[in-house]
């Protein structure tokens, strides 16, 4: 594991990251842990279009799709 020094971080900043903290009952440690761990995860722009094409490209061409307004009205009037 690396070890990460983070200087001349805003005092407002490390106080909304204690409050967090406390609010998920974890160390401020833990919390900067957690915030640095989702955002690393998150996909960049390109990782997000390059998902959205693939999922895009499984969508057949040929078939017509219906209208996700039609289908949620469909559901309600049941």
């Amino acid at each position: 594991m690396a070890t990460l020094t983070i200087r001349n971080l805003d005092e407002k900043t490390v106080e909304r990251l204690k409050q967090h903290a406390r609010q998920n009952e974890r160390s401020l440690e833990a919390e900067v842990r957690h915030v640095l761990n989702n955002a690393a995860q998150t996909l960049t722009q390109k990782e997000f279009w390059a998902r959205a094409d693939a999922i895009a490209a499984m969508t057949p061409r040929d078939i017509a799709q219906t209208d996700s307004v039609t289908l949620l009205r469909e559901d309600r009037n049941r």
